[in-house]
């Protein structure tokens, strides 16, 4: 089950950038300008980002498993939709609907993982769900382009098609979970409310620039996300039966997963969204080249894998979070130091052990955030992380931006971003030396 949701998440995370290298090719076939395909990409993520924070109570109203299966089925035709499209009008209507089945697919398949996992395999089911978010937008760019350069744009689309049908009739085998015995009403209003202040926020962060930002636009934008979001919590916390209920938050290890998972999130998203212009406008390298480059992340991503388990088992997820946190401090002023004349072996070798961090790292805040979270809560939890952590990978990309705008250096805004990761270690220190011990295995 852990390895089919994984393949759904990879294959939803990876649609979500995957569309950028191809976005020339595109505005050619419809006849537009390349600036106006760029709806086509936002809207997926906004769709997908508005309707997470319904996906707990589907789950509850209509079974894990007939949701999970519904979405499989959305996200697939949508995909062929997308293929077919024979203007961009209908293309964004067609991404509007994969990211409906985006929304439904990734949120509910990890909840059904959740909770049919024993709390001793929690560990090795949360490593096989934590690389699709690390190594898809990593591969996505690449991927993108070589399609794109070698065959047409819309096998972008298509690829989706033969794995969406493997996938749906996995799904009938190993999904499990009907709906609940007593499901809570649909709270409209927090559903309102969060969906507006995420879309206001993402649609402000999404047009922050490395250069030419519209800051009254973004401004605007941000003011009315917090006075939507600070609503939203308002009444989240009044409501009777609230859309994501807050107190599930008193766990101690899910709430520092949610603030300091998230700002973790944001500083490792900030990198793939980096190191790509910094080879092409500041190294002078081709995009093909500056993409294989930035696949040294992928693999350090993938090796290093099999080794997390055992190392929050053996060290424990406290140990392993502080550790990684002040090597990843660390290896951002490696980073830093990365120039046009450095050896591109050299390079690659960066890059992979940086990849390497952030996967260790990403895998121990996800074990983390659901080993205290029990029975009905864990629809809550998940909920609320999924949305905090899609938040968090939009923030991560504007932050980035902002910051090179700021400093006008890759240098200094990777020393930025260290110091952003030095942060958590405020949230890591809080945590008890046993912190899932019983999840991790280790005595």
């Amino acid at each position: 089950m852990a390895l089919l949701v994984a393949g759904a998440m990879f294959m939803e995370i990876l649609d979500a950038t995957i569309m950028a290298p191809a976005i020339p090719a595109i505005a050619d076939t419809f006849g537009v300008a390349p600036v106006d395909v760029n709806v086509a990409v936002s809207c997926y993520l906004l769709t997908a980002a508005v309707l997470i924070p319904a996906s707990g109570w589907m789950a509850d109203r209509f079974g894990i498993r007939p949701v999970f299966l519904t979405a499989v089925v959305v996200f697939t035709v949508a995909s062929l939709g997308c293929a077919l499209s024979t203007s961009l009008g209908m293309l964004v209507a067609m991404r509007v609907l994969q990211g409906v089945g985006g929304a439904m697919m990734v949120p509910v398949g990890r909840l059904a993982v959740l909770r049919f996992s024993a709390k001793a395999d929690l560990v090795r089911a949360i490593a096989l769900l934590t690389w699709p978010a690390l190594t898809a937008p990593v591969v996505a760019p690449v991927l993108g382009g070589a399609i794109a350069t070698l065959g047409s744009w819309r096998w972008i689309f298509l690829v989706n098609v033969p794995v969406g049908i493997v996938g749906l009739a996995l799904a009938f085998k190993l999904i499990r979970g009907g709906p609940s015995p007593t499901p809570r009403p649909l709270d409209w209003k927090g559903l309102l409310l969060v969906g507006a202040g995420i879309a206001a926020a993402l649609v402000a962060l999404e047009h922050i620039r490395v250069s030419g930002t519209d800051w009254t636009f973004v401004g605007v934008g941000l003011v009315a996300a917090v006075i939507l979001l600070g609503g939203a919590l308002w009444h989240l916390r009044r409501a009777a039966s609230p859309l994501v209920r807050l107190s599930v938050l008193r766990v101690r290890s899910l709430r520092i997963t949610v603030s300091g998972g998230s700002l973790y999130r944001l500083v490792i998203t900030a990198v793939p969204f980096l190191l790509p212009l910094m080879f092409q406008l500041e190294f002078g390298w081709s995009a093909f080249t500056a993409g294989l480059m930035v696949a040294a992340l992928f693999l350090g991503n993938l090796t290093i894998k099999p080794l997390t388990t055992p190392l929050m088992r053996r060290f424990g997820i406290k140990r392993v979070l502080l550790v990684n946190a002040i090597l990843s401090v660390g290896w951002f002023g490696v980073l830093a130091l990365l120039e046009p004349g450095t050896p591109v072996v050299v390079i690659a070798a960066v890059l992979y052990v940086s990849g390497a961090l952030r996967s260790i790292g990403f895998t121990a805040y996800n074990s983390l955030a659901f080993a205290d979270v029990d029975g009905d809560e864990l629809t809550h939890a998940n909920t609320l992380n999924a949305t905090v952590q899609e938040l968090g990978a939009g923030l991560g990309i504007a932050v980035a931006a902002l910051l090179l705008t700021v400093t006008t250096s890759y240098s200094w805004t990777f020393l930025a971003l260290g110091g952003l990761m030095a942060l958590t270690l405020v949230e890591t220190l809080r945590l008890p030396g046993d912190a899932a011990s019983h999840v991790t295995g280790r005595r």
